[in-house]
Formats: C-alpha cells, sequence, structure tokens
C-alpha cells in the first residue's frame, strides 16, 4: 500500500471514530473507551510530538519534523539559577548566577571556575564590553562592577571596580535596586537599565571619574530590557504598564507601543528593523509573592521584584502565559505568537527566525515572520532564561544559552545526529503491531520501533528495529516506541502505528449480595424514607486491574424490602470492550447453577426472593466481551458471590396457653396471675425477638427463657396478672408476635375468657 493510501485510509478511519463518538455522545450520553479492533496512534500535531525527545530536530507548528539545532551540556554550576550568560572572542563562557551569587568562567574543558562571588542576591546580567572587560550588574544593591575576565584570581566586592550605584543616584534610603539590562552603543558606553525608580542610565568606561548621566527618566516602576535598532535608537521595555520606548540619541523617548500585559521581558531587532517584544503578567493585579532575601552579615530583608525575577521561583503565578509582538514601520502591532504554558525570558532576533528562549518547560522556539513557528530544543532544566553569541566569530550559529532549575550552561548548534524518539504507546494489554502509515511529502527519513511490557523502556525491551516493507517489525507487546533518523532536506509528517490489542477476558473485580433491598428506581424518594446503602467492602472497593470499573464503587441507594434481593458488581475489559451480565443462582446441596437473568447491560440487579424457597443460595456473574467481537472470539469472566440466606416465610408460633394460678389477696385487694407460654419456630433463620400485646395495647419486649435469642426454635413463658378484687375477671385478649432474623413476623392470639374468682 502506498504512503497516500495509507493516509487516506488513516482520516477515513479518524472520520469514523469521530462521528461515531459525536453520535454516541449526543444520544446516549455515555463515554467511550477503546473498542476490541484495529486501532491506529497517531502523532501528528505539535503538542503530541512535543510529548517525545529530539535530537537535532525541530518540531514544526504545523506537525513536521525537520532537522534543527543540537543541544550540548556545557557545565552545572553549583547555583540554582543561571540569570546571564556572555561569551568573549576566545570563545570562554561567563555565567552570572544566583544563590550563591557568583561569576563563573567556562573554559573549553567545561570546568567553572569562579572569577568574582559577592554578597548580593545575584547577578542578573553580563555583559562583555568593546574594551574586552567583562561587566556584571548584581541584585539588589544595584552596582555594575568591571571586571577582569582572565583574571586567575578570585574577585569580590571589595576588589571588583564599581563604575555604577544605584543607591548613590538618589534613593540611598531604599532596600532594594534592580539592574535588568546593560548594553553599549558604538562608541563604548554603556547603557543601565534600572528599576525603581525606572530609568535608563548612561556611563562611559573610558572615563570612570565622569559621574553616570541620567540617559532616560520613565514613569514606569522598571526598564526591563534594552536593544539597538539600525538607526542607533535605543529600544526599551518596561515593567508596570508593558511599554515599549525608542529612545533617540538625545534621549528623548516616544512610545511605539502598550503592550496588553504588564511586564516587557525582552526585546530584539531583526535586520529588517521590526522589533520584536514579548510580554508576561497580569495588568489588573500583580499576583507575585515579596522574594525573601538573606545577606551575608546583615538581617533579613524582602523585596518585591517584577516578574522576570520571581517568575523562576513561582511560574504557576503567572496567568496565561506570555506573548510575542511584532512592531513594523507603517504597520500597526501584530500578536506574532502566544503560549499558554511558556514564559518568554530571552529573544534573539536571527536571519533563520526570532529564537525565544522559555520557561516552566525549559523550551526553545524559532518564529518565522507569518507566526509558523517550531520547538527547536529542550533544555534540561525548567527555565531558559539568557542567550549570548560569541562576538566577531565566523560560527554564528554557536549559541550559549543559560538556565535555572537547574543552573547549566548549553551550547545550542549543529547537530551531530538528528533523531525524534516518540512517547510510549501503552495499549493497555499485549498488542500485535502493524503498518506504519506516514503523511504523503515526507522524504529523507527512516523509521525504527521497538517494544516492552514494561513502561521504561531502558528495562528489558527489544532492540530498536527498522521497519519491514512499512510494517513494525519488533515483537508483540504493551507498550511501543517509534523513532525517526531524518537526513539532510528530511522531513517527516503525520506518523500512524497500526496495533490490535490481544483479546483478555472481562474481569469481575467485586460482587456483593444485599438481602432485603429493592433497587431504588431513578433514585425515587420514598414517601416514608426507608432506604439501604448497598456498597463493596472497603478492601475491595478500589481495584489494581488495568481500567477497573471506578466508577461503580460508591455506594447505591436501595429501598428497604424484606421480600428482595439485589445483587450488585464491578467490571472491567482490559481491551474497554463492551460488556453484558448474566446471572445464575444455585442452592445450598445443589449441583446445577439456574439461570437468574441474562443480557444486562446495568451493573446491579434485584430480584423477587418469594420466587425461590427459603435457604442458603450464591449467584454468579458471569461478564461477557461479546458485543465487541465475533461468537469464536469472545471471552469470559466470572466471579461467585458469598453465601447469602434468602428467607421469607414468618416463623410460626406455636402451643400458645395462658393457665390461671391461685388468686394472690392482700389486705384491700385480690390478683389472679396467668403464665403465658408458647414456643417461636423458623424454618431458616434464628428468631430475633418476640412481643406481646395485653388487649390491644402497646408491645411489651419478652425475653426467651434461656435469655438469649441465637436459635430457629425459642421457648418463651411469662407472667401477667389481672385485679379480681371485685370477684369476677373480664375477658382479656394477649396476642404475641415474633420476628426473624430478616424481619418476618409471626403472630398468634389467645383469649382468657371471663370467669368468677
Amino acid at each position: 500500500m502506498s504512503a497516500s493510501s495509507c493516509l487516506l485510509s488513516l482520516r477515513r478511519r479518524q472520520a469514523v471514530q469521530i462521528a461515531v463518538l459525536a453520535l454516541f455522545t449526543v444520544l446516549a450520553g455515555a463515554s467511550l473507551g477503546s473498542a476490541q479492533g484495529t486501532h491506529v496512534w497517531v502523532q501528528s500535531k505539535l503538542e503530541e510530538f512535543e510529548k517525545g525527545t529530539q535530537q537535532g530536530v525541530s518540531i514544526e507548528s504545523g506537525g513536521h519534523l525537520r532537522q534543527g539545532p543540537g543541544l550540548k551540556d556545557l557545565a552545572t554550576t553549583p547555583s540554582t539559577f543561571v540569570w546571564s550568560v556572555a561569551v568573549d572572542k576566545s570563545g570562554a563562557a561567563y555565567a552570572g548566577t544566583g544563590s550563591p551569587a557568583t561569576v563563573l568562567r567556562i573554559g573549553k574543558d567545561g570546568k567553572p571556575f569562579t572569577l568574582f562571588e559577592t554578597k548580593d542576591l545575584s547577578v542578573q546580567v553580563l555583559r562583555i564590553g568593546p574594551d574586552g572587560s567583562l561587566y556584571a550588574a548584581t541584585l539588589p544593591s544595584g552596582k555594575v562592577y568591571k571586571l577582569k575576565p582572565e583574571a586567575d584570581a578570585k574577585q569580590d566586592d571589595s576588589t571588583a571596580t564599581v563604575i555604577f550605584d544605584e543607591a548613590k543616584l538618589g534613593a540611598p534610603d531604599s532596600k532594594a535596586h534592580y539592574i535588568w539590562d546593560l548594553t553599549f552603543d558604538a562608541a563604548g558606553r554603556l547603557y543601565i537599565a534600572t528599576g525603581d525608580p525606572g530609568a535608563v542610565y548612561r556611563v562611559d568606561p573610558a572615563h570612570p571619574q565622569s559621574p553616570p548621566e541620567t540617559f532616560f527618566k520613565s514613569d514606569e516602576a522598571h526598564i526591563r530590557s534594552l536593544a539597538w535598532d539600525s538607526k542607533g535608537n535605543l529600544i526599551a521595555g518596561s515593567d508596570g504598564s508593558g511599554l515599549i520606548y525608542r529612545i533617540n540619541p538625545a534621549g528623548q523617548g516616544y512610545v511605539l507601543f502598550e503592550a496588553p500585559r504588564r511586564e516587557i521581558t525582552s526585546v530584539a531587532v531583526g535586520a529588517d528593523g521590526t522589533i520584536y517584544a514579548a510580554n508576561v503578567g497580569d495588568k489588573a493585579h500583580n499576583p507575585l509573592p515579596p522574594l525573601p532575601v538573606q545577606g551575608i552579615g546583615t538581617g533579613t530583608i524582602t523585596i518585591v521584584p517584577p516578574g522576570s525575577l520571581q517568575a523562576v521561583n513561582a511560574s504557576t503565578t503567572l496567568p496565561e502565559g506570555s506573548e510575542i509582538y511584532a512592531l513594523e514601520d507603517g504597520q500597526a502591532p501584530r500578536k506574532l505568537w502566544a503560549s499558554k504554558d511558556d514564559i518568554v525570558y530571552a529573544l534573539s532576533a536571527r536571519a533563520d527566525g526570532l529564537l525565544a528562549l522559555t520557561g516552566n518547560r525549559g523550551r526553545i522556539f524559532r518564529i518565522q515572520k507569518d507566526g509558523s513557528f517550531a520547538d527547536v530544543a529542550h533544555l534540561d532544566a525548567q527555565q531558559g532564561l539568557s542567550l549570548a553569541v560569541q562576538p566577531d566569530s565566523a560560527d554564528k550559529s554557536a549559541i550559549v544559552v543559560s538556565a535555572g532549575n537547574t543552573g547549566k550552561l548549553f551550547a545550542l548548534g549543529a547537530a551531530e545526529k538528528h533523531e525524534y524518539a516518540s512517547d510510549v504507546l501503552d495499549a493497555g494489554i499485549l498488542a500485535r503491531f502493524g503498518r506504519v502509515e506516514v503523511e504523503p511529502g515526507s522524504s529523507a527519513y527512516e523509521i525504527f520501533t521497538r517494544s516492552g511490557n514494561v513502561e521504561q523502556p531502558v528495562r528489558g525491551w527489544s532492540d530498536w528495529q527498522p521497519l519491514k516493507d512499512g510494517v513494525v517489525a519488533s515483537p508483540a507487546g504493551r507498550f511501543l516506541q517509534w523513532k525517526s533518523v531524518l537526513s539532510a532536506n528530511g522531513v517527516l509528517g503525520s506518523v500512524g502505528v497500526n496495533y490490535l490489542p490481544v483479546n483478555a477476558a472481562p474481569v469481575i473485580d467485586d460482587l456483593v449480595v444485599a438481602t432485603g433491598a429493592r433497587l431504588n428506581p431513578q433514585n425515587q424518594i420514598p414517601s416514608v424514607p426507608a432506604t439501604v446503602n448497598i456498597a463493596f467492602p472497603s478492601s475491595a472497593s478500589s481495584t489494581d486491574g488495568a481500567g477497573a470499573d471506578s466508577s461503580s464503587a460508591s455506594p447505591i441507594s436501595a429501598l428497604k424490602d424484606r421480600t428482595a434481593v439485589t445483587v450488585r458488581w464491578a467490571a472491567h475489559d482490559d481491551n474497554g470492550d463492551d460488556l453484558i451480565y448474566s446471572l445464575y443462582l444455585r442452592g445450598d446441596g445443589e449441583t446445577v447453577w439456574r439461570p437468574l437473568k441474562n443480557n444486562l447491560n446495568d451493573k446491579a440487579y434485584s430480584f423477587d426472593a418469594t420466587l425461590v424457597p427459603d435457604g442458603g443460595y450464591q449467584i454468579k456473574v458471569i461478564a461477557s466481551d461479546a458485543p465487541s467481537h465475533t461468537p469464536a472470539d469472545a471471552l469470559k469472566g466470572e466471579k461467585v458471590s458469598d453465601r447469602f440466606l434468602v428467607d421469607t416465610t414468618p416463623p410460626s408460633i406455636v402451643a400458645l396457653s395462658a393457665s390461671g394460678a391461685q388468686a394472690e389477696c392482700g389486705v384491700n385487694s385480690c390478683t389472679k396471675p396467668f403464665q403465658v407460654s408458647f414456643d417461636a419456630q423458623d424454618a431458616a433463620s434464628p428468631i430475633a425477638h418476640a412481643e406481646y400485646s395485653l388487649d390491644a395495647g402497646p408491645w411489651q419486649y419478652v425475653e426467651p427463657v434461656d435469655k438469649i435469642s441465637d436459635s430457629r426454635t425459642e421457648h418463651y413463658s411469662f407472667k401477667i396478672s389481672f385485679d379480681v378484687t371485685a370477684g369476677k375477671i373480664s375477658e382479656h385478649l394477649i396476642t404475641v408476635r415474633a420476628f426473624d432474623r430478616y424481619d418476618n413476623i409471626g403472630v398468634a392470639k389467645t383469649v382468657i375468657p371471663a370467669q368468677e374468682k
């Protein structure tokens, strides 16, 4: 079969499945599991491909795999976050970290050297200056240090040169000062984006004796990000109202755009002059909690930074992910890209597209001007925080990326291999695998598969095997994974794997019989509330079987009815097949199971106990997956209940008598005693208790002679006395009744005739 016909067949089956699902949902409101028969496991969307593992492969938004850049670990730091990264001309990378706050130099051997250590919370920004020096901005002191990158001795707060100190610029009493970005102009002057207040300061490193000058002042709380356009204007993004400023060389600012969200985390300018801005956060309120900071040798202070710093610690407080807008001359700003799951921390406009570094899933995206995009790499860390390119390097494709949670450095560049490994298919049960259907137009790829019976592929799976004539060559198993190897200019679209689960017999997970109860239709409330809950034993209400019917574990309501018996069961089928049930009854001493009810769809059934003689019984429930199979392939599962007792016959009252004795007289009155006695007998269950009534009066409890009700025959005897002072006895009615354990009642009476004293 050709790839085109395979895909057409796949799409037709998908359309039929969707139509059937919609029909059943509308008509029956039922949830459908997987039915028996051949299934197709399809991966065709970016969200589905993202569940897999990529090595030198880009996952495009249109659902295609292509060759992409590779990702290599450079270094793992002792810090939780690497907030910023810089690369010098020699290729050495510098990491600005937090917790602890240091500047690390990482050589080509990958070994970190602590170049600078500070008592601050973090080294927020690193930049290589035109003079070859390394500039480091710290938080919350709001200082910029000039470091010697080639030094072999560790520098610190006291030995490094401070070229900028925000605390000395008008707010010395503030507990926290923020420096969010650094950039150099063509003349080598350093521009510093600050917060609280939001401003841009300018420093000339060539003249360290000259004081910093205020280049631009904003009414925003923070200036968060900086970039240059081709005309020498400084592009700045703010936190507060989410403003994009264009600041001319004279320091005059003009608002190009107010973003829908409060914070501009990064700005970048493309070669064609397009301005890209990433924005996050809710303008209605700032949901971010204070950040506790422990200073060395000082007390505890609290600072409240904007979202970018706090987001990596409490990222779930940032709603609705982030957005990227594109601003082009003469055109209205347009939303280029958005994600509810990713927070953009850094942007880089490149010839092959806009690179977006994100958390909180550690993704790197390449976004095109038409809005299409590709997921090009997954970091082994939660947040991608900053990126840098080696200056004056012939290889502009190699990018160093810093990350947080954990604090690591990665190199994004040319890949040695281009492989993609899919997510793992769980067929739910042993399955045979068939043809792999691939989207037409795919080319220059090879597909391999492996299978196993444990979820983790590293534990006893088969080796990778290529397809054989388009069919999976891996052995039958519960789990399957495929991988593709892409050649130059290779592209792979939708992939569908056909598989057939081996039919498994249904399983009855639990079975309970309740006597004296009848199912309550539609859970109606009776006029005289008399209900009973029927539940499975607590030890068995949570089953271990795959696909177990957990919905039937909760109690159901039934009406009290001594003439009824209710059976309830829970069942599942590992294939997700539709099941029907049959019930059978067998009495004590019998060898044949007699049909009680066939072809039930429900998992509970009530029947009239008066249809069978009193005695002990068991019920067998048989589940069949016949609705999903041919008769030859259908399988059954069964379970037998515990023994239960049917007792609908009332006890018998025998030998009821009332015999009088000699009158007993005192000074002013006489009474005549009568001894009442009777036997209560039941053929099936012990007598529970007995009562008597005199002359239709209230019922009075009476004990058996042996004081304990534990037998099917109990003897009762009690004395009643009547006043005979007037010389005669009136006629009296004595009624007795006995209850068995199933609330059947036997009643009898005797009359004491009128008589003289």
